[in-house]
């Protein structure tokens, strides 16, 4: 096919998912001629535990989108957590920079909005147009890309490029920016079943899972599980695995999926019979795994520069967070009159995020090896979970709750750890 006329923009975005779809919205907000092009059509399926802690809350109210019940929205009140034999509910803190809630909508749902919220904006979406392969200046820098579209073979070209096409980021990959190693990397399966608990206003977190083998005893399954409701009669319910257990890549998910609900109580409903959709998995770029965040003219937002929070495997805050950043970056580049001041302006964005998350996510990767050890996490359940002051500390820790000025004690040290440790 030949290629059809070019299409212009101030900045092509690829990829219309939470990452995506916010770096669009604050980039139309901002008076820019805005371009998103999307490999599949609305509404579509991601995997996703779709619990949305108030990190993401902040980053929708910002996008002006309604968070109440009456929008569609299934608030929750904290995080529940399970283990050590003990059962621990934490409300979200009640700090000034975040909202003191918590809410659940499926992805399905959730992307469309904010693909919407986008073009209410101003920003042009296309969707069924997959990216083929980036358009490049002869100084290797991002001037455009090519996409498959139902008129064939399409160029797109603009200034600046974002790659906000996921863990896999083809786009990336073409301009030679592969996953780093030496980051975590976790995988997750969730599906949905029919459950009198689909309106529980607490997202529920296993540390410990458990299956009863043939000889009757009791054996610990590795990773972490969740229970969260939907509201709409079914709950999401999953398990994650970090590539620091021993079981990385040694067991059958699914089956991993099916023995742990097996042994919890049968009136909860998570049987076969009552499954509802697919058993589906997604990887869990974590970390900055996927370096550097800008170059020549093109940048990584949320799971193509592996945003994953390694405490928690949060990912939606955090490509709404970056997405936003980037459009405030472009934005201000866009605007200066010489190649050298856009770049000096596009330089702050990886800059800006090391200095926002870097320390924080290397904190992270020390907790991830530690707990890839089974020893470890049963220590910390049988004896973190009892205190409760304790645990406050924790969720404020892995969740990322804190506010950056003042704040109480908890605030203080957890913020100081941050700034000391190594950005990398």
């Amino acid at each position: 096919m030949t290629a059809a006329t070019h299409q212009d923009a101030d900045v092509i975005v690829v990829g219309a998912g939470p990452a995506g779809s916010t770096t669009a919205y604050h980039l139309a907000q901002a008076g820019l001629d805005v371009l998103v092009l999307e490999k599949s059509a609305f509404p579509r399926e991601k995997v996703c535990g779709d619990g949305l802690t108030p990190r993401a809350v902040k980053a929708l109210v910002d996008m002006g989108i309604d968070t109440s019940e009456s929008a569609g929205w299934l608030p929750n009140r904290g995080l529940r957590i399970i283990g050590g034999g003990m059962r621990l509910e934490l409300p979200w803190p009640c700090l000034a920079t975040f909202p003191p809630y918590g809410l659940v909508r499926p992805r399905t749902d959730f992307d469309d909005l904010l693909a919407r919220q986008a073009v209410k904006a101003g920003a042009e979406l296309r969707e069924n147009s997959p990216v083929t392969a980036p358009v490049l200046a002869s100084d290797g820098r991002i001037e455009g890309v090519t996409a498959r579209t139902e008129d064939g073979e399409v160029t797109y070209r603009a200034p600046l490029v974002v790659a906000a096409d996921g863990n896999s980021s083809r786009l990336s990959l073409a301009m030679g920016l592969h996953k780093r190693d030496d980051r975590p990397m976790g995988v997750a399966v969730r599906t949905y079943y029919r459950s009198p608990r689909h309106d529980d206003e607490w997202l529920e977190s296993w540390l410990e899972l458990w299956d009863r083998g043939d000889d009757g005893r009791n054996r610990l399954l590795p990773g972490y599980g969740w229970i969260f409701g939907m509201g709409d009669g079914t709950s999401n319910v999953g398990l994650g695995i970090l590539n620091t257990s021993t079981a990385w890549g040694q067991v059958d998910y699914k089956d991993l999926l099916r023995r742990w609900l097996d042994q919890t109580p049968e009136e909860w409903g998570f049987r076969e019979q009552n499954r509802t959709a697919p058993v589906r998995g997604a990887a869990l770029p974590m970390g900055f795994n996927r370096q550097p965040h800008y170059t020549r003219g093109l940048l990584l937002v949320g799971d193509s520069g592996g945003m994953v929070n390694p405490f928690n495997g949060e990912g939606i805050a955090y490509a709404m967070e970056s997405g936003q950043l980037a459009a405030e970056v472009m934005a201000q580049a866009l605007s200066r009159p010489t190649a050298d001041g856009r770049e000096r302006a596009l330089a702050a964005y990886p800059h800006t995020l090391k200095q926002t998350y870097g320390g924080y996510y290397t904190i992270g990767r020390t907790f991830v090896r530690l707990i890839g050890d089974d020893r470890v996490m049963k220590l910390a359940t049988r004896h973190g979970l009892p205190h409760p002051v304790l645990m406050r500390f924790v969720l404020k820790l892995m969740a990322n709750l804190t506010d950056p000025r003042g704040g109480d004690a908890m605030d203080r040290v957890i913020n100081a750890l941050s700034r000391l440790a190594p950005a990398a």
